[in-house]
Order: C-alpha cells, then structure tokens, then sequence
C-alpha cells in the first residue's frame, strides 16, 4: 500500500523557535533514536475536507470487473513480449539496489501516526515487532492491515519489497478483541507509550532553519564631491626665427 494522500498531518505552525527548545527536541529524537534503532515520528492525522465519509467500503465495491480483466491482461501480456525476463530481473535488482530506505507509517484508531523508517530487505514481522515495542498494551493481540480493500498482513516473512511497501506505506492497528465493553474502553485510552507520545510535533521544532542575522548596513558618509579635472589650455609657441635670418 504506497503512501497516498487521502490524509493529512496536522502539524504545529511555529513563528519564533527558541534555539534551546530546538537543541531539546534533537536531543529527543536523537535518543529515541539510539534506543529503539530507528528513525521515529509521531504525527496527529486529520482526514481531508474531500473524504466525506469515514465508513469503509464492502470488499466487492473493489472487485474487479471483466473489462478490468482483460485489461490488466492484456498489459501484463504487452510487457511479457516486450521485456524478456532476464532483463525485469535485471531492472528489478538495480531498482532495489537504488532504494536503502523504507517509511512506514502506522495509523491507530485514536487519529495518530507512528513513522518509523526501515530497509527494505527486512520483513513484515520486524514492524509487527517494533509495534509491540512502542504500544502501551503490548500483552493484547493486535494485528495491521492495508485498505482499500482491507487485507490483514498475515505474511510474517515478507520483505517490505515482497509486500509492496516500497518506498514508503501505510498500514493500520487494530487490537484483535472481541467486540464488547472491554475492547470499547481499550480503544478509547492512549495507544502509544507516554514516552513515544512525548516526541510527537518535536520534528517541526527539529527541523526549523535557525534565524538568519543580516549584516549591519554601514553607516552613510558624506561622500566629498570628487574633484573636477580642470581642461589644460594649450600652450601659444612662438614662432622660432631661423639663425641665418638678420635684421
């Protein structure tokens, strides 16, 4: 599932950064950052004014119709002849080896996001790991899915290639509870730990270009008025007597 923008992040709008509650933030992303091994950021999620309705389509408003079919086959049959399959092998290889970096972003039920970033050869069981790390209810089962349509990951062992998680995804939690007053008041308290809370907005501190001093403008001088070159007038030569004339 690539990330899309069906949502937006409610950041916070900064005017003046003191240069210590900057210095703090780094230094709280920083050490989140040397105890779990990753990249963290905690963002509040908003839908957009476009998405009318939060309810989630039937699983068969995204089946596919002949038309779609014959489509999509009829692509994939193009590309067949047109690449032999040493060469997708090959342009596949260089794609990966271009790509380092994965961002996945974990959506929760109370409109927060958990971005965490991974390599794309590690797999979807070390995001479910991660997830039980960061949870404030670790002992509760819980599973991720994608949407539309919604699919739960079963596939522990996948790489995030494998799942189509490159270069970037969203997945949601959800606890896996039976629907009662229990899971009720599960879902209505805090899903993440205090301390991965605490980080949330510290990226928009984080990030904000320190002030730019302009230099002093030097103080105006009366400039003298510059001199005026005076025209040299040409010298009047006498006419010179030849020596042999006499009077």
């Amino acid at each position: 599932m690539i990330v899309d923008g069906s949502w937006t992040l409610k950041r916070r709008r900064f005017t003046n950064i003191d240069p210590m509650e900057a210095a703090s933030a780094k230094a709280k992303l920083a050490a989140a950052k040397e105890k779990f091994g990753r990249e963290i950021r905690v963002f509040e999620t908003l839908p957009t004014s476009s998405e009318v309705s939060n309810t989630e389509e039937p699983d068969d408003f995204y089946e596919f119709t002949p038309e779609d079919y014959y489509r999509v086959m009829a692509s994939k049959k193009e590309d067949k002849f047109l690449k032999t399959r040493k060469i997708r092998e090959a342009e596949e290889a260089a794609r990966r080896s271009r790509i380092t970096k994965v961002v996945i972003r974990v959506r929760f039920p109370d409109n927060h996001t958990l971005e965490v970033t991974f390599h794309p050869s590690e797999t979807v069981l070390s995001l479910v790991d991660f997830i039980k790390k960061v949870i404030a209810r670790p002992d509760l089962p819980f599973y991720i899915y994608t949407t539309p349509p919604k699919k739960q990951m079963r596939d522990m062992t996948q790489d995030f290639f494998s799942a189509g998680f490159v270069p970037g995804a969203i997945v949601y939690f959800s606890y896996d509870l039976p629907k009662d007053d229990d899971a009720a008041a599960t879902n209505s308290a805090p899903f993440l730990q205090d301390e991965i809370m605490s980080l949330k907005g510290l990226e928009v501190i984080a990030e904000q270009p320190e002030p730019v001093q302009s230099a002093p403008e030097p103080a105006a001088t009366s400039a003298a008025p510059a001199p005026v070159a005076q025209e040299s007038k040409p010298t009047e030569k006498k006419p010179a007597k030849p020596k042999w004339f006499k009077m």
